[in-house]
């Protein structure tokens, strides 16, 4: 299935996420109460909702946007990938990521192409733009849509194979399948620190971006497909 998709059609993306908040103590009281029982089972009793806030970016109702990189393929004979970066305050970059996709990705033979996409990134999109009064384009509003019609690819589902339980990271992905690996600064876990104690956003494009082409990486050796060089490689 994957073999006969065509690569220009797909529109390969990732997004970096953080607290609502630089800390709990920023937080209403009303959301602090909110956030503590939202999270009762992943903390349990090892620690306090304040202690946990660092991880808050995980869930839409509690984080925020701050980068949307996406990647395409513009030249399947030269294999040419370009990436571009979408950055600033929340709802503008999602107003811009929703244009490109209704002025570029719009067709039915278009797909969305991300690593635990249909698990995190995809719906965390469509539920910011509810949240931040952003239209949801029709590549991410999935109702009525049959499972067939769901214009998704989600590489990690592609990896599972059918097994449901299985949960592989990219950065385990990339490694056994020799593509360099997208995590030689940062990784997700410290995104939250280079946003707001660095503030150092384009530090996470960067990174960002790196996640995008290692995902095309993975479809490219999906297809049995060498993959691209850094010469193939454009950023916008």
């Amino acid at each position: 299935m994957i073999a006969k998709l065509s690569l220009e059609n797909i529109l390969f993306l990732d997004i970096e996420t953080v607290p609502q908040q630089e800390s709990f103590d920023l937080l209403d009281p009303i959301d602090q109460h909110l956030y503590a029982d939202k999270t009762k089972y992943q903390r349990k009793e090892e620690f306090s909702p304040a202690e946990f806030y660092d991880r808050a970016g995980i869930w839409a109702e509690f984080g925020k946007i701050v980068c949307i990189s996406v990647g395409y393929f513009v030249n399947r004979d030269k294999k040419q990938f370009r990436t571009r970066s979408f950055v600033g305050e929340e709802k503008e970059l999602l107003e811009e990521f929703s244009s490109l996709l209704k002025e570029h990705f719009s067709s039915r033979n278009n797909l969305l192409c991300a690593h635990n996409g249909k698990e995190f990134d995809f719906p965390y999109i469509a539920r910011r733009m509810i949240i931040t009064g952003v239209e949801i384009p029709e590549k991410l509003n999935l109702f009525g849509k049959k499972p067939w019609e769901v214009p998704h690819i989600d590489t990690m589902e592609l990896w599972k194979f059918g097994d449901y339980k299985h949960y592989t990271s990219l950065k385990l992905l990339t490694r056994i399948l020799g593509i360099p690996s997208p995590k030689d600064d940062i990784d997700g876990s410290q995104v939250r620190d280079v946003f707001y104690l660095e503030n150092d956003v384009q530090r996470i494009a960067n990174y960002c971006e790196k996640d995008v082409v290692a995902v095309a990486q993975i479809v490219l050796k999906l297809r049995k497909e060498s993959i691209l060089t850094d010469e193939q490689i454009i950023s916008k």
